[in-house]
């Protein structure tokens, strides 16, 4: 999580000063306004911001801010939140109130978190930072509706899981993804984490086994001149051993990687 404080009452640009261009597609940014009233606007979409009010922007287009006091961004990545690009459309641009429900106590947590930011530790940042974004997916997941049990408060382990199974879908490719990275990733026992995926019925370890071969498979699927070996897809995805990775890929879908591309692979026009 990166912050930066915007002073000032000119109308001026806003963006996370360390993002590349490249790296701000893959953030988002929660604008806090401390003193105010504000007003964020960005292609042609408009939120007017109260003292203790904040709402979301996307920092990789231009922003500008009108502000009487001081605003207060907060860039996070987007995997952390654990909601899609879908998902998230209708929260960014919504004003959140700082004063009622649980955008007070978020509101809260925010302001309290960029006075003291720079005094803490990097393991106890990154672990106020942690409980931020918990607090904010908690927020979002109630707005759009999608606690389980349908009751007025999501819960707070299915938050979590939410945002460490978007988590292993961005870091899918790497070889290095573990149970113990995971839980590391976002401040939890390796124990807990297991727990959480016990209401899935599975474990860690299959979910993300089961996700790589779907994207082995979708690539196969897509096949044509120029497909990749199924070796390569199997490596970029996380098999670095061709036997291991057929005989896992059978298991799952019925016959062996070979099969499969050649099975879904359109023949070339005559």
């Amino acid at each position: 999580m990166e912050i930066f404080t915007v002073d000032g009452e000119a109308d001026q640009p806003v963006g996370g000063p360390s993002l590349t261009a490249g790296g701000r597609e893959k953030h988002l940014a929660i604008a806090l306004q401390c003193g105010g009233p504000g007003t964020l606007t960005q292609d042609g979409r408009e939120a007017v911001l109260r003292a203790g009010d904040f709402t979301v922007f996307e920092p990789a287009r231009p922003c500008r801010l009108r502000s009487e006091g001081q605003t207060v961004c907060f860039v996070v990545p987007r995997h952390a939140l654990g909601l899609n690009s879908a998902e998230l459309r209708p929260i960014t641009w919504t004003t959140v109130r700082g004063d009622q429900g649980l955008g007070a106590l978020v509101s809260c947590f925010l302001s309290g978190l960029a006075t003291q930011a720079a005094d803490c530790g990097p393991e106890v940042g990154e672990r106020l930072a942690g409980h931020a974004m918990n607090l904010l997916a908690s927020l979002f997941v109630g707005q759009l509706g999608h606690d389980k049990d349908g009751s007025a408060e999501p819960d707070a382990s299915h938050v979590l899981l939410l945002r460490i199974k978007a988590f292993i879908e961005e870091h899918l490719a790497e070889p290095d993804l573990t149970p113990g990275a995971i839980a590391s990733a976002h401040q939890i026992s390796v124990r807990y984490l297991h727990k959480l995926f016990q209401g899935e019925a599975t474990t860690v370890s299959r979910w993300i086994k089961q996700r790589r071969l779907e994207k082995c498979r979708e690539e196969l699927h897509r096949g044509g001149r120029s497909a990749l070996s199924v070796s390569a897809i199997a490596q970029r995805w996380g098999f670095p051993h061709p036997a291991h990775f057929t005989r896992a890929f059978r298991a799952a879908y019925g016959m062996s990687p070979s099969q499969w591309q050649a099975a879904h692979t359109a023949a070339p026009a005559r």
